[in-house]
């Protein structure tokens, strides 16, 4: 099942959990940030999905306490059983995942449909969220800007 929102996703509540979900950012990943994303993301996966694809392509500060929910989150994800993946993330985003050498943490993808397509390795070991498959309901899509961050 997959679940059905909109863009405004004005607090927690209790949805059925999607197979994936796709977040794409257009904040910065920095401290400006950090808290109200790192929030925002616990509670996605609370409620449960088995791929988290966080669509980085539109990010453009990035610093050590966005380093540091992504690393987070991850962690999270890997705890509660659900895969995670990165797409398409910017130079701002790459050139910090590199020099941490980070990106070697992370699954990262260059497009949607790479992150979506089941894999063979995760860097945590665990083995892809099913999906992809013809007849799949599609994934639920959040995206994340300073208002939705703001209305929690």
């Amino acid at each position: 099942m997959t679940a059905r929102t909109d863009g405004n996703l004005p607090g927690p509540r209790s949805v059925p959990p999607s197979s994936r979900t796709i977040i794409s950012l257009h904040v910065g990943l920095d401290f400006t940030v950090a808290p109200a994303l790192r929030e925002r993301l616990i509670d996605v996966l609370d409620r449960g999905t088995d791929l988290l694809i966080l669509d980085l392509s539109h990010v453009t500060p990035c610093d050590a306490a966005g380093l540091a929910v992504l690393i987070g989150t991850q962690r999270r994800a890997g705890l509660l059983g659900i895969t995670m993946r990165l797409v398409a993330p910017s130079f701002p985003v790459s050139k910090v995942l590199g020099a941490t050498g980070l990106e070697r943490n992370f699954t990262i993808c260059s497009d949607l449909s790479g992150a979506l397509a089941p894999e063979r390795h995760e860097p945590a070991g665990r083995p892809p969220a099913p999906g992809g498959a013809v007849g799949e309901p599609p994934p639920d899509r959040l995206a994340c800007s300073p208002p939705l961050l703001a209305s929690r």
